[in-house]
C-alpha cells in the first residue's frame, strides 16, 4: 500500500524585532512608528546621551544632539527674529529621531543610501504629529532649519571638532551670524544638566 507523500510544514519565521523599548514603556516601532507612543522625557533622556561628531569632541563631556539642538534653535530665531512658536518647536525637535536611531554623521549617510533617510523620515513625522505640528513642514521652514542647522555645524566644527575655519567654511558655509553670543549653547556640559535643559526648553516653547 502506497503511502501518501507527507506534507512538509512550513515553518514561519519570526520576524526580526523592529521595536525600540523606551525607559517610558513605551514601545517605538521604526518601521511603522505611531505618534501614541513617543514622550518628550523620552526624546530629552535619548538626544543627552547621543554625541554628535561620533563623540570626536574636546572636554570632558560628550557635546550631545541635545544641545545641538538648543543651538539649532537659538541661531534659527537670530537668523528669523519673526520664527512662530510652532516653527521653534520644530527647530527644537528637528533632529528628535536621533533619540531612538542615533546621530549618523554625514559621510556615512552617503555610504548607506537612502535607507537610514526614509526610517528617520518616518519617526520624524511621527514626531511633529505627536506634537500637534505638520507632518510636513513647509520648504521655508526646512530652508530656515538647514541653515541654522549648517550654522550650528560650523561652531561645533571650529569651537569642539578641531576644524580649522578653513575647513569648516569650506564644508559648511560662512555663518550669517557671529559666534559671540552662542558660547554658552557650544560648550559641552554634563548629561543630567543637558537633558533637564532640552526639556525646559521644549516646555516653555510649548507654552508659548
Amino acid at each position: 500500500m502506497t503511502q501518501a507523500p507527507i506534507k512538509k510544514r512550513a515553518v514561519k519565521e519570526a520576524a526580526p524585532r523592529a521595536w525600540q523599548r523606551m525607559l517610558s514603556g513605551r514601545r517605538l516601532d521604526l518601521l511603522d512608528p505611531s505618534p501614541l507612543d513617543i514622550e518628550i522625557e523620552d526624546i530629552a533622556h535619548g538626544l543627552a546621551r547621543v554625541a554628535r561628531w561620533n563623540g570626536q569632541t574636546f572636554g570632558p563631556h560628550i557635546f550631545s544632539v541635545a544641545q545641538h539642538s538648543l543651538l539649532v534653535e537659538r541661531i534659527a530665531a537670530e537668523l528669523e527674529p519673526s520664527i512662530s512658536r510652532a516653527e521653534r518647536l520644530f527647530m527644537l525637535l528637528h533632529d528628535a529621531p536621533e533619540y531612538v536611531i542615533g546621530d549618523m554623521i554625514s559621510p556615512f549617510k552617503v555610504v548607506i543610501g537612502d535607507a537610514y533617510k526614509s526610517v528617520e523620515n518616518r519617526i520624524l513625522s511621527a514626531i511633529l504629529l505627536r506634537f500637534s505640528l505638520p507632518a510636513t513642514p513647509s520648504p521655508s521652514l526646512l530652508k530656515l532649519a538647514k541653515q541654522a542647522d549648517r550654522a550650528a555645524a560650523f561652531f561645533e566644527a571650529v569651537s569642539l571638532a578641531g576644524f580649522t575655519r578653513g575647513e569648516a567654511e569650506r564644508i559648511f558655509g560662512r555663518p550669517a551670524i557671529s559666534p559671540q553670543e552662542l558660547k554658552d549653547e557650544i560648550a559641552p556640559a554634563p548629561v543630567d544638566a543637558v537633558q533637564a535643559r532640552f526639556l525646559a526648553r521644549f516646555q516653555e516653547i510649548d507654552r508659548g
